[in-house]
């Protein structure tokens, strides 16, 4: 996968790798069934989300937790999507309603 490929490419030593890796597995497990079983838009999804990530991530990276955050606020903004703890009257005309649980 070019997501996969990107992550491991990225210019950062193992244990920076590692992380930047769980943090996108987490996150991806997380919003992955936002996305439906489209493989073009699993694969830019997913290409996205390794994108913010990596965006955020340094060679000192070492908190899954922040990495994985950033990378999901990244795709809520980007695909409209809000957390499940959004009051239902925020839902406004013509914005998705999907939702993630952080």
């Amino acid at each position: 996968m070019k997501a996969r490929q990107a992550i491991s490419g990225a210019p950062f030593g193992p244990d920076a790798l590692k992380v930047v890796g769980q943090a996108f597995d987490e996150a991806w497990a997380q919003i992955a069934t936002f996305f439906g079983t489209d493989p073009v838009m699993i694969e830019g999804a997913r290409l996205t989300l390794a994108s913010a990530i990596l965006s955020v991530a340094s060679d000192e990276s070492r908190d899954v937790g922040v990495l994985k955050r950033a990378g999901i606020q990244v795709m809520a903004k980007q695909y409209k999507l809000r957390p499940a703890y959004a009051p239902k009257n925020s839902d406004s005309p013509g914005k998705s309603s999907a939702r993630f649980k952080e």
